[in-house]
């Protein structure tokens, strides 16, 4: 009867490899189990679909899909894993799991995610054996004010590094929360080419500004070269009327327009020349 029910489960996940056509790999590894069941319900509200089995099913039903390269999404399988299979596009997916993770002190023995810096600065500790606590770690300090700080921005482990049980409880004392609580996105599968987790992030404040100083360039250059758009129109002729006042006020054509400023520009020259004179 188990083994029944494992080809079903199987065959229907070959059907969805085959159907879906975002393939993504999570592993729950470190997941608690009430924030697992929090994360089910929300991707099945964003109609994603997720399969939490055993690796060899997850393996099988991959290489059976006949899918183009998924053998190298299989490739990546390990700790807890689960197939989810979603509608949209790999950043949209990537970028939902990770808004969806909350911060989490480090513990001992568990993978650093990513480079671990404590930044220079004022700390609230006063001097004493905490000092040779952050040395230990590779943080170096001075006192300043009666308290501690430290002198420089300092890597205290590097991403895949195994977190030290010091190191752990250093990074608690300085109220530094390195891990995330949350599905990790492994890697993507769409069209044939397979994403990793890294390639798929994007700084959204960062892509959005990169939009915003693209626009300034190019209605910079369309400027210079006089190209009439929409968004230039308007002010190619407030510029063209700006440089035709000048240069009439430079060569004293008198006009509705530039009147005035003639009048106002002979009178600063005939007190000028006065002044001069000594008159």
């Amino acid at each position: 009867m188990v083994s029944i029910i494992k080809q079903k489960l199987v065959q229907q996940m070959i059907k969805d490899i085959q159907h879906y056509p975002i393939v993504g790999l999570v592993n729950f590894e470190n997941l608690p189990a009430q924030q697992l069941q929090v994360m089910r319900a929300m991707l099945r509200e964003k109609g994603v679909k997720i399969y939490m089995t055993r690796k060899k099913l997850l393996h099988l039903a991959l290489i059976n899909s006949k899918k183009q390269n998924i053998e190298h999404l299989a490739e990546k399988i390990y700790g807890l894993p689960a197939l989810i299979f979603s509608d949209g596009n790999p950043f949209a997916l990537y970028s939902l799991i990770q808004k969806n993770k909350s911060e989490a002190p480090a513990k001992a023995g568990q993978k650093s995610p990513k480079d671990i810096i404590v930044k220079a600065g004022g700390t609230s500790f006063a001097p004493g054996p905490i000092i040779s606590e952050l040395a230990a770690v590779g943080i170096k300090t001075k006192v300043d004010q009666g308290k501690l700080a430290i002198i420089s921005d300092v890597k205290v482990a590097k991403e895949g590094d195994v977190i030290s049980p010091k190191l752990a409880e250093t990074l608690k004392r300085l109220d530094i929360k390195p891990m995330e609580i949350g599905l990790n996105l492994v890697a993507v599968w769409e069209n044939g080419t397979v994403f990793s987790a890294k390639q798929l992030h994007v700084d959204e404040v960062e892509y959005a500004d990169n939009f915003t100083q693209a626009a300034r360039w190019a209605l910079n250059l369309a400027m210079e070269a006089g190209y009439l758009t929409v968004e230039t129109t308007e002010l190619l002729l407030q510029k063209a009327f700006r440089e035709a006042k000048a240069v009439a006020i430079e060569q004293g054509i008198l006009s509705a327009e530039t009147i005035n400023e003639i009048l106002a520009k002979t009178e600063r020259q005939a007190l000028s020349l006065k002044e001069e004179a000594n008159l």
